[in-house]
């Protein structure tokens, strides 16, 4: 298990009575390559300092604003929106949170913050994890406030996030911070079918922490949130993620409305 949950005390958005699934064509670059290049697959090593890793941060405790080191809990990623203002990650992490709770630390190393603290004002579950935390709805958005004016995808920039893309159809580069270590850590493999609605993947020492890590595939976008299956897996070397379908549609959509 990845992270332990939080008890429940949050009554989510109502979901978007559309359903919409992005489904863009595969360029040759996502068929070979997954986020910054090939590299060697299922291999995990320290993420090294990059615009794409920079989208990528961790979750604190809001009373952790002053003591990073040694508190983040699970993992978030900055992903488009209109109001440029939102980031995803499990929704086994924000079980409990209430408005201004959690801060998001995005490219957080060695209990700095290089591009601020975010305050997490709004959250978004799925019906399905919200009226009974089933597996096949753990992803969520978070709201996060602006900072003098700009807001934190003018810091980091963001990446798409897209449903409806077929497992496997791409390796995929997941990117999250474990809670034992205070760098990320990033793994590159292909996604497999674990059921008709959860994938996983084989990447060594993705342990407690790296819930709600993003897989990005080689077009940047996110296909897939480390969660689902047993809150991401029993093992730190086996993953899983919920596959987008129309709810995490549904949610997007509501979460930017």
């Amino acid at each position: 298990m990845k992270r332990i949950p939080r008890i429940s005390r949050r009554v989510t958005s109502p979901l978007c009575a559309a359903v919409v699934l992005l489904v863009p064509a595969l360029t040759s670059a996502s068929l070979a390559n997954a986020d910054d290049g090939p590299g060697p697959l299922g291999v995990t090593v320290v993420a090294a300092d990059t615009a794409q890793s920079r989208k990528v941060g961790a979750l604190f405790d809001a009373d952790r604003r002053s003591s990073l080191a040694g508190g983040h809990f699970c993992t978030a990623s900055v992903v488009y929106s209109p109001h440029r203002n939102l980031i995803v990650t499990a929704a086994h992490c924000l079980n409990g949170s209430r408005d201004g709770d959690l801060i998001f630390v995005p490219g957080y190393r060695g209990g700095r913050a290089p591009y601020g603290t975010w305050t997490v004002r709004k959250v978004f579950l799925p019906d399905g994890w919200a009226k009974g935390q089933h597996e096949d709805s753990d992803v969520a958005f978070a709201v996060v406030e602006n900072k003098g004016g700009k807001d934190v995808e003018d810091a980091v920039g963001g990446n798409p996030f897209v449903a409806g893309m077929g497992t496997g159809a791409t390796a995929v580069t997941i990117t999250g911070y474990p809670s034992t270590r205070e760098v990320p850590v990033s793994c590159t493999n292909r996604p497999t079918s674990h059921s008709r609605t959860q994938q996983r993947i084989d990447c060594p020492g993705l342990s407690g922490g790296t819930s709600g890590s993003p897989w990005v595939n080689g077009d940047k976008a996110v296909v897939g949130i480390l969660g689902g299956h047993e809150k991401g897996g029993s093992t730190d070397d086996i993953s899983y993620s919920v596959v987008f379908g129309a709810e995490a549609a549904e949610l997007y959509r509501d979460a930017t409305g």
